[in-house]
């Protein structure tokens, strides 16, 4: 188990019709900078979280903790090393790494090397070190997510929410040592922190000028995956969901290339990622406009 003294995340169930999002703001700063790794184990121990947390449907990846599972049981029972560059995204996969991390058998160390917000700041926090690299930051707010539904539902899910809350203070509470009133309070104001401040305020152990990411991750970021979260976070910035990010990318994309001059299979594949990187920049600039 984690060298530490670390609480159980307690499984909660999903409100019906919930639907999970990472920061609108912290999503748009994170896909300028995001690097490229799939979520796993390397060679040396080490699992990388460059990604929104949970599964994201339209562009088949994120952060799930069956893929953290199987890196863990690849990795065996020796210490690990997680580094983590990610907006954060669905707090119950979060909730449900902390857990699988917590309880791994050896020492647990956690590099933020550029973002650690919402669902991810929960999993850093089950590292048994904490070292942030020098420009990184942590983010930590209540639980928040989008629920459809009538009076009763939106009720119901207030409720849950309240006790989604509660159980993400109790982890921040153990693993900083801060009050509880001070904790809620970093909560309720959506709380960015520079490296100095998350060890000021006990949400990492360290700032280390060497938590970098290697030179080649950011030249080997797939430029259409880069497309598409920089396009995202724009939609989301201006207030659209998830679903509906998903279904207008979905058009778009569909629609940049079917271009007359390209073979029927081509364009029918849609294999042609400089006009889709195109396509999605100019809706980037014309939403930043």
């Amino acid at each position: 188990m984690s060298l530490r003294s670390l609480p159980n995340a307690p499984t909660m169930a999903r409100p019906q019709n919930y639907q999970w999002d990472a920061p609108s703001d912290v999503l748009a700063k994170w896909a300028e900078h995001s690097f490229a790794a799939a979520p796993g184990a390397d060679a040396d121990a080490t699992i990388s979280i460059f990604d929104v947390i949970g599964e994201d449907g339209w562009t088949g990846t994120g952060v799930t903790a069956t893929r953290i599972t199987a890196a863990l049981r690849s990795i065996g029972n020796r210490d690990i090393t997680v580094r983590i560059n990610s907006p954060g995204g669905d707090m119950f996969e979060g909730i449900a790494i902390y857990n699988l991390l917590r309880t791994h058998p050896a020492k647990v160390t956690v590099e933020v090397l550029g973002w650690a917000a919402s669902a991810a700041s929960i999993i850093a926090m089950a590292g048994d070190v904490i070292r942030m690299g020098l420009g990184s930051f942590m983010m930590v707010h209540n639980a928040w997510g989008l629920v459809i539904g009538n009076r009763h539902d939106l009720r119901e899910a207030a409720s849950l929410f309240e006790q989604f809350d509660a159980a993400l203070a109790d982890i921040y509470e153990a693993r900083t040592g801060m009050d509880r009133v001070g904790i809620e309070r970093l909560m309720d104001a959506e709380t960015f922190m520079t490296a100095a401040q998350a060890v000021e305020y006990g949400f990492a152990d360290a700032v280390d000028d060497g938590v970098a990411a290697p030179s080649g991750d950011a030249k080997s970021t797939d430029r259409r995956l880069m497309a598409r979260r920089q396009t995202e976070a724009a939609l989301a910035k201006a207030g659209f969901t998830r679903t509906m990010r998903s279904e207008m990318l979905s058009e778009l994309i569909g629609s940049a290339t079917r271009d007359a001059g390209q073979p029927s299979a081509a364009r029918d594949a849609g294999d042609n990622p400089e006009l889709n990187a195109a396509a999605l920049q100019r809706l980037i600039d014309t939403i930043r406009s």
